[in-house]
């Protein structure tokens, strides 16, 4: 079934949309969840949560890429739980050593400007990788939007391991200096 014809059955509030969302998009959403939570149980119950989540937000979202937005919901649910977990002590799993390794070019945000700054830094991210060929763009996201390993990121990408790693410090490197030229104080 496509999206369209999925998305017409949340405004319709037919639970048909959910059992298709399933049939469509489960491997894919518990995937994201997965590379974030490295745990099954949690990562099946962020899965299940975000069904109910575009259950409650389809009306009144009217997704054009339902992958995308259930996709996001996934991650942000995925982090919520991660941050929820993990209050009390960090892990060096896959998801602390993405923001670790993005930290040391972008920062971090705690206050209403610093926020509001990362508001404008995002943009900028954004406008960066509309710049980056689409090879290095999709090792860009895989590993730091979805949090896939470097082993991943270079299968999907077609690439070694090791070229992965060196393109994604470049990168980096890249974009370090690309905000600099913007104005932000890293």
């Amino acid at each position: 079934m496509e999206d369209k014809q999925i998305v017409e059955l949340f405004w319709q509030r037919d639970p048909e949309a959910i059992a298709q969302s399933q049939g469509k998009y489960h491997s894919y959403l518990s995937k994201i969840a997965y590379n974030v939570l490295s745990d099954e149980e949690d990562s099946q119950e962020v899965v299940n949560d975000t069904y109910f989540r575009a259950w409650n937000s389809i009306p009144p979202q009217r997704p054009s890429r339902l992958s995308v937005y259930l996709g996001r919901l996934t991650r942000h649910g995925a982090i919520d739980r991660y941050r929820k977990r993990t209050s009390q002590k960090r892990q060096g799993d896959a998801y602390t050593l993405c923001l670790e390794e993005l930290e040391a070019c972008c920062g971090t945000a705690h206050d209403p400007q610093q926020i509001l700054d990362a508001q404008q830094l995002a943009q900028a991210i954004n406008q960066f990788l509309h710049t980056l060929k689409p090879q290095t763009r999709a090792m860009f996201l895989g590993r730091y939007y979805f949090f896939d390993s470097l082993k991943e990121v270079a299968r999907y990408c077609g690439v070694s391991e090791s070229k992965a790693k060196s393109t994604l410090y470049r990168v980096r490197k890249d974009l370090k200096e690309y905000l600099k030229q913007e104005g932000f104080d890293l």
